[in-house]
């Protein structure tokens, strides 16, 4: 009852006005799912955790350049959750501070709210700090919210607005996590902007529909997607150790990049960078990586070792393709 509450609250609230694209959306029932067809891609029908099926993107890499079919730079994200500990994040910190990262890589981790400043103190500067969430509008009297001008005030650059936890346990909706995107974009907070389905849309064949659904609240409420990374996380993945094939998240992440190009703009559809989330870990991320329309991770676990977390960022070298 109190999400339901909070967002019948939050859809009274006045959010920046700007002029929006026209989105030529088409209606959810014109798509059946995985079996969506576009005019210029090849889909088939593909079993939960089948590795046969083969994606690739109309791009062809060529010898020295990273086989990435958005031009955005590799971006991976380190979602602590709600985990931690004073003592323990120093050590992750100490742990980030001295690993070795590749430099054509953004790196972001997400502390915990009651950790944001101790880690923005004492974390190197060559890793950004995300909030987890953020609330729809500016502060005021809403209690146990967090703004965007206090996540500012303490350094943040960065938010998570959209993942599956706060979809599915705490009740958001498609248009209040778009407001949300909007209002934190307005005061120059930038966004992952977490998309996914369940496993029974996956398996009735509506990962598409869901995910276009999800993509145009996000396109319906921003006034610019410069400063927007798209995260899919199919949530059957998440925290499971069940991890979509790599063919199965490239197939996802071409047609998210194809409905940009289609309901936005070529422009956008190039630059948006969209990242795979999902039980990424240390022994995975280097198939991931190779995959050309996956710009980088929105890791979980794996983000709380400070080891681990670092071959996954420096996974970008996986994308470094021979002639």
């Amino acid at each position: 009852m109190a999400a339901v509450t909070s967002t019948s609250l939050a859809s009274r609230l006045s959010t920046p006005k700007a002029a929006a694209p026209s989105h030529s959306y088409s209606p959810a029932t014109q798509f059946s799912g995985l079996r969506r067809s576009f005019s210029n891609l090849d889909y088939s029908p593909q079993p939960l955790f089948s590795p046969n099926l083969r994606i690739s993107s109309p791009r062809k890499p060529c010898k020295g350049i990273v086989a990435m079919a958005g031009s955005g730079k590799f971006f991976v994200g380190g979602n602590w959750k709600c985990n931690g500990t004073k003592d323990s994040i120093s050590k992750l910190v100490s742990d980030l501070n001295s690993a070795k990262l590749e430099a054509d890589v953004d790196v972001v981790v997400a502390p915990p709210f009651v950790y944001l400043d101790q880690v923005r103190n004492s974390l190197t500067d060559r890793i950004e700090i995300s909030a987890q969430n953020s609330w729809v509008g500016k502060g005021g009297a809403f209690t146990g919210e967090i703004s965007v001008e206090q996540l500012k005030d303490i350094g943040c650059n960065w938010v998570i607005l959209g993942h599956s936890e706060r979809r599915h346990v705490i009740g958001e909706d498609d248009q209040f996590i778009g407001k949300k995107a909007a209002y934190a974009l307005s005061q120059g907070l930038k966004v992952i902007a977490c998309i996914g389905e369940l496993l029974q849309e996956r398996e009735a064949g509506k990962t598409f529909e869901v995910c276009f659904q999800q993509m145009k609240a996000f396109a319906d409420a921003v006034p610019s997607w410069d400063d927007v990374v798209v995260a899919y996380e199919p949530v059957w993945a998440i925290g499971t150790g069940k991890v979509a094939t790599p063919q199965q998240a490239q197939e996802v992440h071409v047609a998210v990049r194809d409905w940009l190009k289609k309901n936005v703009s070529d422009e956008v559809a190039s630059k948006t960078r969209i990242i795979y989330g999902g039980s990424v870990n240390g022994s995975n991320c280097a198939e991931l990586a190779k995959q050309e329309d996956i710009d980088g991770f929105l890791v979980g676990g794996a983000s709380l070792k400070g080891p681990e977390f670092a071959v996954i960022v420096n996974s970008v070298t996986s994308k470094k393709v021979a002639a």
